[in-house]
């Protein structure tokens, strides 16, 4: 067979997959409305009518994973969704007729180009790193007295430091040495070492800031481009890829599961209080609209802001725990565009006419970031209070790959844009002038590389900041809720003292992205609290 005919028979067996899981994917939706329908009165009846073993607050991808870990270790778990949909930052939406947007979340990762040496050592720092990510932090049990329970948990601890141990002893001390450098530097110091391309250490370094107000220059993103490295597809380290149906089918996937498992999944239920015992202990929660649904267990898949200081009770939480609660860093310098376009955009260094799609258009497409210094002066941009002169543009073309999401012919096409402070020095995201200005702001950046790229936008959806807090409840607009630093992460995330997913109320659990290992779709937090919970309900994991 020549090359030609390969691909062919490639393409056409693809082409008879997706149609296949496009007719499976309009059952399973007519599945999910029904099923989520009961968000109505007779779903809110439901919930009033038992007490549940356990509430999950938050229908995001953690939350759902937690809900379907529990239910199948036969408890009965109700999870409860503010929004119209499940998925929180990981949904799909189509807000323009025929273009599904993965609107937060957008993916699960992408292919890059093989560098020899760097991604092998990487490579062995994120096999030092799976158990950590995997693992609850041996946090001491907080108000925990007695003999057995200190036993088990010094236990605990010591095999969980004990495995350290050894990973780090295969790592070797000079690797070892490495690693520790690689948490320690910014980012900048890690890529001056590997590489002399300006444009190639622009373009990893584009992964050591992503959701941050950091630049290249901050001590400890090099941790945050060893984050970005961690996960895998299909097995291999480090590949990343586009989800079919967009990220939201990750998040449906999970519900699935949950719901098959027993789970009770209801949206448009928004929890406005926690009930909070005399004892101290949690009780269930309050709904917007009064309903009250009882639980001695209730896991928080929102942020640590949103559920300690919006719902938990007043004087319920220690004085000090609060304020640390308060005052993590929730800054974020991230703005997301999802953009219908006409056509693909042409970019001049192709110097192609035709307009079919080629390789360039399949990975990330790098925007205005051509060496370090124009990250470090965009972030400086922000850090004085005005969205950047010249936005980091992060750019991706999921429809070229995945025909389900546009119109033929048309496409879907993601813009991840740093950096913009939550609160601007001058002007405001709350104005529809100042929106549309930063918009085409970054419109006509993209048109300096691909001209005429402006004039194939046939709508868009903008998320900024406040958006993203306002529509996805990521408190500040932070896509991990909360920074990943070096003194947020690990034994300290949230805070000191509470890194087991526990918290200081009897019975509350966090389990989202504001807890370890932080933030991206991976499900660790959902699956890491499960396992807490389960442990202390004394049931095993399943």
């Amino acid at each position: 067979m020549d090359g030609c005919a390969y691909w062919r028979a490639i393409f056409e067996e693809r082409q008879a997959r997706r149609q296949q899981s496009e007719r499976e994917r309009r059952r399973e939706g007519e599945m999910w409305r029904r099923y989520l329908s009961s968000s109505g009165n007779a779903g809110l009846n439901a919930l009033k009518e038992k007490k549940w073993d356990v509430i999950v607050i938050g229908g995001g991808h953690n939350g759902l994973t937690a809900a379907a870990y529990l239910a199948r270790s036969s408890l009965s778990v109700a999870v409860l969704e503010r929004r119209h949909l499940i998925g929180g930052a990981a949904v799909t939406e189509e807000l323009i007729p025929g273009f599904k947007f993965s609107r937060c979340s957008y993916l699960q990762s992408l292919l890059r180009p093989s560098i020899i040496r760097f991604e092998k050592q990487l490579e062995k720092f994120c096999e030092f790193m799976d158990p950590l990510l995997d693992s609850p932090p041996p946090e001491t049990l907080q108000g925990i007295s007695s003999f057995s329970s200190r036993i088990r948990n010094n236990l605990k601890k010591s095999a969980f430091w004990a495995h350290c141990l050894r990973q780090a002893i295969t790592l070797g001390q000079k690797e070892m040495v490495e690693f520790m450098d690689l948490l320690l530097s910014p980012a900048s110091k890690v890529l001056n070492k590997w590489f002399e391309s300006d444009v190639l250490k622009a373009t990893l370094g584009t992964d050591a800031v992503i959701g941050t107000m950091g630049s290249l220059s901050t001590p400890g993103s090099g941790y945050v481009l060893l984050h970005h490295v961690m996960g895998g597809t299909d097995g291999d380290r480090g590949i990343w890829s586009y989800v079919e149906g967009g990220m939201g089918s990750v998040s449906m996937a999970i519900g699935k599961a949950a719901m098959e498992a027993g789970a009770y999944i209801v949206t448009h239920a928004e929890v406005s209080r926690l009930m909070v015992e005399d004892s101290g202990a949690v009780n269930g929660v309050i709904l917007a609209d009064g309903t009250k649904v009882h639980s001695s267990v209730v896991l928080s898949n929102a942020t640590p802001y949103k559920t300690f200081m919006e719902l938990v009770p007043e004087n319920v939480l220690p004085d000090d725990f609060l304020r640390a609660i308060k005052y993590l860093d929730y800054s974020s310098g991230t703005t997301k565009i999802n953009l219908a376009a006409e056509r693909l955009p042409q970019f001049n260094c192709c110097n192609l006419s035709h307009p079919d799609a080629g390789p360039q258009h399949v990975g990330t497409i790098h925007i205005a970031s051509e060496r370090i210094e124009d990250i470090d002066s965009a972030s400086q941009d922000a850090i004085n209070g005005q969205p950047s002169r010249r936005p980091i543009i992060e750019m991706t073309i999921p429809s070229v790959l995945d025909k389900t999401i546009s119109p033929p012919g048309k496409h879907v096409i993601n813009l991840f844009v740093q950096y913009t402070p939550y609160k601007p020095s001058k002007g405001s995201w709350e104005d529809p002038a100042y929106r549309e200005s930063f918009a085409q702001r970054c419109f006509n950046l993209i048109d300096e590389y691909a001209p005429g790229f402006s004039s194939s936008i046939i709508g868009y959806d903008m998320l900024a900041p406040p958006d993203l807090e306002r529509e996805i409840g990521l408190t500040g607009g932070n896509i991990f809720h909360g920074a990943m630093g070096l003194d947020s992460l690990f034994l300290m995330r949230p805070t000191k003292g509470w890194s087991n997913y526990r918290t200081p109320v009897p019975g509350l659990y966090l389990c989202g992205s504001g807890t370890h290992p932080g933030g991206g779709v991976m499900g660790a937090p959902g699956r890491n609290a499960a396992r807490v919970v389960l442990e202390d309900v004394n049931k095993p994991l399943k």
